[in-house]
């Protein structure tokens, strides 16, 4: 195989494991989200 060709077989496993990596990074973010409102309740409640 010559570098840079990909067989249909691998970009499809390449796809589904980005899509894993894609997923797992958005509930990291939508975690983010949360706790960043929670601060922003929190410190709204303080002062």
């Amino acid at each position: 195989m010559k570098k840079g060709r990909f067989t249909e077989e691998q970009i499809v496993r390449m796809l589904r494991e980005l899509e894993k990596e894609n997923a797992r990074l958005k509930r990291i973010v939508a975690e983010r989200d949360l706790e960043i409102d929670a601060m922003k309740e929190v410190l709204k409640e303080n002062f």
